[in-house]
């Protein structure tokens, strides 16, 4: 083990050299008021250094963009400015909405990522299309994928934008107390990036490969302040909510009425901690989550989107591997299952929660949260906690620690002994490279319950190598049958994982198409304690092509072998036949996905695929429409169709989910949004309408309906409206 970790760390240090030629802006003090109008109007923003010569990213990443973007970049003891000036080829600009946290390959918009602790790792971004619509999000885990990219976070800040003939001008106001930086600080890490639907392209101040992401960290210039910064004087932020709702269980005949209340604080510790508090946190569903057809036999996760556990949630969530062994999966926390086994709602009685910067190189974060005890159905009164240090390693690699608990408060009749208590230790190594061509994760967790089993450790070997033309990758996972994370999110145990991934890039220099992609995957899953019995081999051929007007098509053949070791209903219908366990089966399909752009008035993704599945067929048509009247209505349907056909005695079914949305924005504090979700394989029939008033600045109303109703026979099961009001208070 000894020699293995000495030879990572030499390949990683080998690798993590300093990138050259890192381009600068020179960031003046100023003692002047600057009013944000989007008009560069005082005479402060001509003593402003210029950073432009951008350079395109899409079409191409190797040539300057012929539409000339200027970033002046100015500060004082309070904020950070910027004002940005974007000449296009028009005034056709395309806004699809006035609603926050905007889609940005939707809409003309300029952003901005600002990494304050120069680890190029975790970063803010805020950013504004060109109606004035503002968006901000936390970067994490280098941006070097998807998953790294989150706009559930919520901050205070100011902008405006101003559109012209063939220009708009984009003028920001981020408050130094709204983000987290080190006291002295003279640079930070920036980024400036823009989508022009006129042009059909994006454009970034310092240069991104393309097969990188956008938001990658590893490519970011910087801002250079004229004197360091001073200490943050963040304020304590108290956040109180009263939420009133009338409700009607029909399957009770019960109504109730009640008022509920609590509060959210927020306290500054330092300039790079934050302690976050909640008493009596109301998670009710002011923004529901979207039902998904699920023909696994796994769960599926779903997002977190509440604020208590947004600030700095890679910190805790990172850990282990997202898809087959997360130790820490945040939405565990206020849902239990009953006596039933159906998950419910538990009620959440307060937490609190530290997390942020110790210095440079270390994060640290404390979690502590309680649950109440519900003994009608069964559940226990719970502490779940957990600690995390991590330390940055070489350029922008790191290693972390955690520890994580699960534990009864108090004693209960109904809980098993064995169930009392799950605690979970572990350690990572997170591999990124200074230009991220090379990015891996190294991992072992050991879990601890009582009367627990020797087979408790979960470890995982991934490495990845990226290119322009490259990406080839190798995944080894192992979970022991005896291991387990309560808080987690783990798919299933007993399992030893290889996957392999080798894809190949290659651009047209003429014609329409951008890039064409061959892909093949190969993924086999083994189960150690029955004699390393293969459970699922899954081969995967992809072709993909991107033409340059962002038009994408994807064609997929796939051969998956599956070892059922027990009986299993992939229809999940009432009283209907499983198919039989301790038995394989081996099946092929074809897939064709096409998506427009989507930045179109009328815009589509649609996937279909057929073939066999287990012992008969399926055919499944994904369609995905949205139609816009800009910038202030947006109509969008989801179809998803699965016709599964299985010979007789097994089940068959033709499973539908269909769900109709209307978002309309009236201003750019007032949103209103339906939601309708019919999904017969859950028999449920869903409206959710809310209306969202932003009155102040991280302050809401809500008007909230919900009505629920069998599929089948169209009886109601639940119905409620609830009117929540949140107020922050400053102190």
């Amino acid at each position: 083990m000894k020699k293995y970790t000495l030879l990572l760390l030499l390949l990683t240090s080998a690798l993590s050299f300093a990138q050259e030629g890192r381009k600068s802006i020179f960031v003046k003090k100023i003692n002047k008021v600057i009013t944000i109008d989007g008009q560069l109007d005082e005479s402060i923003w001509e003593t402003a250094e210029v950073g432009d010569d951008f350079w395109e990213f899409f079409p191409t990443d190797s040539i300057k963009s012929e539409d000339k973007t200027e970033v002046r970049v100015l500060y004082d003891d309070q904020n950070l400015y910027l004002g940005i000036k974007s000449n296009t080829r028009g005034d056709d600009f395309q806004v699809g909405t006035l609603k926050r946290d905007f889609a940005g390959r939707s809409n003309d918009n300029t952003s901005i990522l600002l990494d304050t602790y120069m680890d190029a790792t975790t970063a803010y971004m805020f950013g504004i299309n060109t109606a004035g619509a503002m968006r901000e999000g936390l970067i994490s885990n280098g941006g070097s994928d998807r998953n790294s990219y989150n706009l559930s976070w919520d901050t205070r800040w100011f902008a405006e934008a101003k559109t012209h003939d063939n220009y708009y001008i984009v003028e920001m106001a981020i408050p130094f107390k709204s983000i987290k930086y080190q006291e002295g600080a003279k640079k930070w890490r920036f980024q400036c990036y823009r989508f022009d639907n006129q042009s059909k392209t994006q454009s970034i101040w310092s240069r991104v490969p393309q097969n990188q992401m956008l938001i990658n960290l590893a490519f970011t210039g910087e801002l250079e302040f004229e004197e360091p910064l001073k200490k943050s004087k963040t304020p304590i932020e108290l956040i109180p909510y009263v939420n009133t709702i009338s409700s009607r269980n029909f399957s009770d005949a019960k109504g109730v009425n009640s008022i509920a209340a609590g509060a959210d604080a927020k306290i500054a510790v330092g300039n790079n901690l934050n302690l976050d508090v909640t008493f009596n946190p109301d998670f009710s569903n002011v923004e529901v989550d979207n039902v998904v057809t699920n023909i696994t036999r796994f769960e599926v996760s779903l997002p977190e989107k509440r604020q208590f556990f947004i600030d700095n949630s890679d910190l805790f969530g990172a850990f282990g591997s997202s898809r087959d062994a997360n130790p820490f999966f945040s939405r565990r926390i206020g849902i239990a299952k009953d006596k039933d086994g159906n998950n419910i709602e538990n009620k959440i009685v307060g937490g609190v929660r530290l997390s942020g910067k110790l210095n440079e190189d270390w994060r640290l974060g404390v979690l502590s949260i309680q649950t109440a005890a519900d003994q009608f159905n069964e559940i226990a009164a719970n502490n779940n906690s957990m600690f995390v240090l991590q330390k940055k390693m070489f350029a922008r690699s790191n290693v972390g620690v955690f520890y994580l608990d699960r534990s009864n408060v108090g004693s209960f009749d109904f809980v098993d002994p064995d169930e009392r208590y799950n605690k979970v230790v572990g350690i990572d190594y997170n591999l990124a490279s200074s230009d991220n061509v090379w990015s891996g994760n190294f991992y072992i967790h050991k879990s601890y319950q009582p009367n627990s089993g020797k087979d408790n450790s979960s470890m995982r070997t991934f490495l990845n190598y990226n290119t322009r033309k490259w990406n080839i990758f190798s995944d080894l996972v192992y979970l022991g049958k005896d291991f387990k994370s309560d808080l987690g999110f783990i798919r299933r145990t007993d399992l030893l994982k290889s996957g392999r991934v080798i894809e190949y890039s290659s651009y047209p220099k003429e014609g329409n198409i951008n890039r064409l992609q061959y892909r093949l995957m190969w993924f086999d899953f083994w189960q150690p304690s029955d004699d390393m019995r293969l459970t699922d081999r899954r081969l995967f051929l992809n072709f993909d092509a991107t033409s340059k007007r962002q038009f994408n098509i994807q064609m997929r053949y796939s051969n998956t072998y599956t070892y059922l070791t027990d009986s299993f209903d992939p229809t999940r219908s009432d009283n209907g036949q499983p198919l039989d366990g301790n038995q394989g089966y081996r099946y092929s399909n074809a897939e064709l996905q096409l998506r427009t752009n989507q930045a179109y008035q009328f815009s589509l993704d649609t996937q279909l695929s057929f073939g066999e599945f287990y012992n008969g067929t399926r055919t499944s048509l994904n369609l995905q429409l949205n139609y816009r009247f800009p910038p202030k209505v947006n109509l969008s349907m989801l179809v998803d169709f699965n016709r599964i056909q299985l010979p007789k005695p097994y089940s068959s079914a033709d499973l539908w989910l269909i769900s109709p949305k209307i978002d309309v924005s009236f201003t750019k504090n007032l949103f209103w949004a339906t939601l309708v979700q019919y999904a017969n394989q859950s028999d449920n029939l869903g409206i959710n309408s809310r209306l969202q008033w932003r009155y102040a600045p991280l302050s809401d109303l809500y008007l909230v309906y919900n009505d629920n109703y069998f599929v089948n026979d169209f009886e109601p099961k639940y119905r409620s409206i609830n009117l929540k009001l949140s107020y922050r208070f400053p102190i």
